[in-house]
């Protein structure tokens, strides 16, 4: 995909951050499947999570600490982050993202052996 063409690379270069610093930004998610579900982006235009090697480790570290910084800028305390990848892991956008769920209805992307244990 051409980085001139990529959703998500015109995403970044928009106005509707909630957040932005360091190379990331923090976007509502358009199509929510939480009550709170926002988009982690990297400026930087890589595919995919298994292209997770062109980023440094600084890099990596700060996308991991810019996460965890927006869930607490924005008051959001119990949540699950998620990375699906390539299409049969549910990627359809590829530019490398990250969601951040929280809110009653995120139990549904809870793996199935996590709720059978919930049951138990």
């Amino acid at each position: 995909m051409s980085v001139d063409t990529c959703l998500f690379c015109q995403l970044v270069q928009g106005e509707d951050h909630l957040r932005k610093d360091d190379g990331f930004v923090a976007v509502p998610d358009i199509n929510p499947q939480a009550e709170i579900h926002i988009l982690i982006v990297p400026e930087r235009h890589v595919d995919t999570f298994r292209d997770i090697a062109e980023f440094t480790a600084t890099e990596s570290k700060r996308m991991l600490e810019f996460i965890a910084e927006t869930a607490a800028q924005l008051h959001i305390e119990d949540y699950k982050v998620l990375c699906n990848v390539g299409q049969g892991g549910g990627q359809t956008v590829f530019h490398l993202h990250w969601h951040l769920l929280s809110g009653p209805s995120m139990s549904r992307h809870i793996p199935a052996v996590a709720l059978a244990e919930a049951d138990e």
